[in-house]
């Protein structure tokens, strides 16, 4: 049986980050972050328990599409100083987390391992 997608709703996701996701025919959700070293898209969706990032330079050649299933938590957080996200996983066998750092610097770090 497959775990339950815990994520914030739209107006605490606001709270946090400024920011409002838009809301796709699909259902998704998609947040767009731009900043001088390019632009991310974090996109999820909660029947389908996926998530998406796509990262891509100011001159717009993608550096980073990662698809996944199997979320089953998404939480922000926000301090003065930093925006980030996290997104842990399950699927089979494998657990796994996804940190992003959205502001002051863009950055993505993925695991995904064996319980």
């Amino acid at each position: 049986m497959r775990e339950e997608f815990l994520f914030p709703g739209d107006e605490e996701i606001f709270e946090t980050v400024g920011e409002w996701p838009e809301i796709q025919e699909s259902g998704a959700r998609v947040l767009t972050w731009r900043s001088k070293e390019g632009v991310l898209v974090l996109s999820y969706e909660a029947v389908a328990q996926s998530v998406r990032v796509r990262w891509s330079n100011i001159e717009g050649d993608l550096l980073l599409d990662v698809y996944r299933e199997g979320a089953t938590r998404l939480a922000f957080t926000s301090t003065p100083s930093t925006v980030g996200a996290q997104i842990d996983f399950s699927v089979g066998e494998c657990v796994g987390v996804m940190e992003i750092d959205i502001a002051p610097r863009i950055s993505v770090q993925d695991r995904l391992l064996f319980q």
